[in-house]
């Protein structure tokens, strides 16, 4: 029996069209930031999302507009994800006044208190307590929403990540702790300083679910964290879910001139194998989305990349005289507090 619109069939393909169109727009945008960073266009450092974007869109695909993220230096993806502007993202690495922060923060510390998005951050590990805190502001001011801090899993062995989930669990917050493991911390391989060999094994130790999944099935992260969201909008807690993913490029643009290739070159090829959007492609395709459904959507994400990089070169770079602007917190309207813009 074919589908009619409305139907369960076609509300799924739909949502699988979604998750589909947020990787494509970080997928596109990282490989432009690349090019541009590769001409020496682009300034400061940048730390490319490629191969990971599964975690990132099945992620954002299960939350609200206002429920709170925090990211990490490696951000792009999740802005993205979560419906951020692409042309206010690239003119943030630009450095240009029209960027989120006034092309202030750059690369690493993109912010968008009106979608959620409480920060990116440089430092490994330290989304976590500030997702903690988003938390329990939800729940002191009644207002039902998730926060959800990404982090690596590098971050899984630092103080913050066991201070983040023993808080979390012991005032029953909603948050959902997502690491993205990608087997290396910069330049040293996780499973030579981490003593367990799975992250999600730590959600056992504070008594909360702990699930690992495959961080390249875009269907599998969302799933995962629908169930997390849940959890957390009935009272239940916190949730710790370990997505097992691979990063193709260097931990930043350049750094292989300067120290090699640090990945195995035939580890590339299988993860590369293992594409969530080649996988999640033929995913749509059984499901019944055309070719030319497909080819049209990644042609208007081509177009507005290359909107974004004009929009980004035409941006003004901000005054000297600005530079202690926007440093000190006022009072914020309600609307701010909760992430409605």
């Amino acid at each position: 029996m074919s589908a009619t619109a409305g139907s369960p069939a076609t509300a799924d393909r739909t949502r699988l069209v979604d998750l589909h169109r947020r990787m494509m727009r970080i997928r596109f945008f990282e490989e432009r930031v690349a090019a541009l960073k590769a001409t020496g266009e682009l300034p400061g450092a940048v730390h490319i999302y490629i191969g990971e974007e599964a975690v990132a869109a099945g992620v954002c695909a299960a939350l609200s507009v206002d429920d709170y993220i925090t990211s990490t230096h490696r951000g792009h993806g999740h802005v993205l994800a979560k419906d951020g502007r692409m042309d206010r993202c690239m003119a943030e690495l630009f450095g240009k006044r029209d960027g989120y922060c006034k092309g202030k923060g750059g690369s690493m510390h993109i912010a968008d208190p009106g979608l959620g998005i409480i920060g990116a951050n440089g430092i490994v590990g330290a989304g976590m307590p500030i997702a903690v805190g988003a938390a329990l502001s939800s729940v002191q001011r009644g207002s039902g929403q998730v926060a959800v801090s990404f982090f690596g899993d590098g971050g899984s062995t630092h103080g913050t990540f066991h201070e983040s989930l023993n808080l979390a669990t012991v005032w029953s917050l909603p948050v959902i702790f997502v690491c993205e493991n990608n087997g290396v911390s910069q330049l040293t391989p996780t499973a030579e300083v981490a003593a367990l060999g799975s992250v999600a094994q730590h959600g056992a130790a504070y008594g909360i679910p702990g699930v690992a999944i495959d961080g390249n099935d875009v269907v599998a992260v969302h799933e995962a964290t629908r169930a997390a969201v849940q959890r957390a909008r009935n009272g239940d807690g916190p949730t710790l879910i370990e997505a097992i993913t691979f990063r193709i490029h260097n931990h930043s643009e350049g750094l292989e001139a300067i120290v090699g290739q640090i990945r195995d070159l035939d580890e590339i090829e299988r993860w590369r194998a293992r594409d969530p959007l080649v996988l999640h492609r033929r995913t749509l395709e059984r499901s019944g989305v055309t070719v030319g459904v497909l080819d049209e959507l990644e042609r208007s994400i081509r177009e507005e990349v290359t909107a974004a990089v004009e929009f980004a070169r035409n941006s003004p770079y901000p005054e000297p005289s600005e530079a202690y602007e926007d440093v000190w917190a006022g009072d914020l309207p309600s609307a701010a507090l909760r992430g409605a813009g």
